[in-house]
């Protein structure tokens, strides 16, 4: 299980509902890039982060992009560390065409190394017509547009059991204090109240992102993000106090801190949404859906719901968005169709293929809120669209690798050690501020 992952397995039906009956046969529409079956003979390789149904799900995507097109694809599957395996595959001049990068700080390490090519004019006309602009600036590095973001998650939402919060006998709360306040009162019930996936490091920053957004605002939040605002920061302080309010309180945490320390992502939402509820919340991005639905057989909307990271203090509630860009590598054996794979995956009929199947948000404009597969997923996408440049990318994945994207180091360790002892958090602050300033440095 990847990072911020799981989705569902999607048919021939809703690759044919999105691309027209002749989806699943031959002869499909003309493709980006030019004339029917233009790349006849032709392989583009495409490298990723996802795995498992994840992968399965975007292959739907990769057929579609081959009926229009005529090109085959190879994906291949990186795990987390995308960095370090397509640096190697470069030195190893086995560079794919695509890399579908997960990590802002990843995509700017690529185009500071003079790997990436910029996007043709097909694909920023697309990018400036159907995007925020946020989206746009998050994909590019001093004013070129390197990387097209297809798949967006929505990381501001909360999702609860309806069963447990009637049990117990609370609504979705409107505030962080409501949410503490009603967790107390599921726990009083007979269940824990969240499940919180400590053992996986990223979880956690993103527990740290919605909180700081909400509490220091989005000035603070993007200083914080490009390293010109000290982890020392009061600010920074304040937001681990708030969250350390959670994570040492053994009533809220299923398991107590020892237990979420042990629970991974997967494990988390089983702990709500699987066979043997042990708590009645989980905070992960919309994502969770796709596992709750795809691995427990949950309704989304029925037996699995959401609502929105509630506002901390006198904050807005937080939209954080996280997304994997697709870029073209220079060192492709294949770049003209790499080029052309992204003009498609820039079309709504590219995500469409996918939103069915639910685990997935785009945040194009113009894609058919009725290509979501449930009114949930349709609510959460409308949500960030809505949120338009307001939405802030998960800090973390901003930050070099080194210090937001390591397992087992950086702000994943220290947060894993937070959780496991909030008492101190000027002194979790100075840990964090020491790892950044090495990592930026670098």
């Amino acid at each position: 299980m990847m990072r911020r992952r799981t989705t569902l397995l999607t048919g021939c039906t809703a690759l044919a509902l999105a691309l027209g009956a002749t989806a699943c046969g031959g002869g499909g529409p003309v493709a980006a890039g030019g004339g029917d079956k233009a790349l006849n003979g032709q392989t583009v390789t495409v490298a990723g982060v996802w795995s498992g149904s994840e992968q399965k799900n975007f292959q739907k995507v990769l057929d579609a992009f081959t009926e229009k097109t005529g090109a085959k694809t190879q994906f291949v599957s990186t795990g987390d560390n995308v960095s370090t395996v397509v640096g190697s595959k470069i030195e190893g001049g086995n560079a794919p065409d695509v890399v579908m990068v997960p990590q802002v700080g990843v995509l700017q390490q690529f185009a500071q190394n003079g790997w990436l090519k910029p996007l043709s004019g097909t694909t920023r006309k697309s990018v400036d017509a159907n995007y925020a602009t946020v989206w746009k600036d998050y994909g590019s590095v001093d004013g070129t547009l390197y990387g097209l973001y297809f798949k967006a998650a929505h990381k501001s939402t909360v999702w609860y059991s309806p069963d447990a919060l009637d049990t117990a006998g609370v609504k979705p709360p409107k505030s962080y204090d409501d949410m503490l306040k009603a967790g107390r009162t599921v726990s009083d019930s007979g269940l824990a109240a969240f499940s919180v996936a400590g053992q996986d490091g990223w979880t956690l920053t993103d527990w740290f992102e919605n909180v700081y957004l909400s509490q220091a605002g989005p000035e603070k939040y993007d200083a914080l993000a490009a390293h010109k605002l000290k982890w020392t920061d009061g600010s920074v302080v304040d937001a681990l106090t708030t969250l350390g309010e959670l994570f040492g309180d053994k009533q809220l945490l299923q398991g107590g801190q020892k237990g979420a320390l042990n629970t991974d992502f997967p494990g988390s939402v089983e702990k709500v949404f699987g066979p043997e509820p042990e708590a009645g919340m989980v905070y992960e991005g919309d994502f969770v859906a796709g596992v709750a639905k795809d691995q427990f057989g949950r309704k989304i909307g029925e037996d699995a719901n959401f609502f929105p990271f509630p506002p901390v203090g006198g904050g807005k509630a937080p939209v954080v968005s996280g997304g994997d860009a697709a870029v073209v590598l220079k060192d492709g054996k294949n770049t003209k169709a790499g080029m052309a794979l992204l003009e498609y995956l820039a079309t709504p009929e590219a995500a469409a293929v996918w939103a069915e199947a639910g685990g997935f948000l785009s945040p194009n404009k113009k894609v058919d809120p009725a290509a979501y597969g449930d009114d949930v997923t349709r609510t959460t996408a409308k949500s960030l669209i809505a949120a338009g440049d307001s939405v802030r990318f998960d800090m973390s994945d901003q930050a070099p690798a080194a210090f937001g994207g390591t397992k087992g180091a950086g702000e994943w360790k220290i947060l894993q050690d937070f959780l496991r002892d909030p008492s101190d958090p000027k002194g979790t602050a100075a840990q964090l501020e020491a790892a950044a300033a090495k990592a930026y440095k670098g």
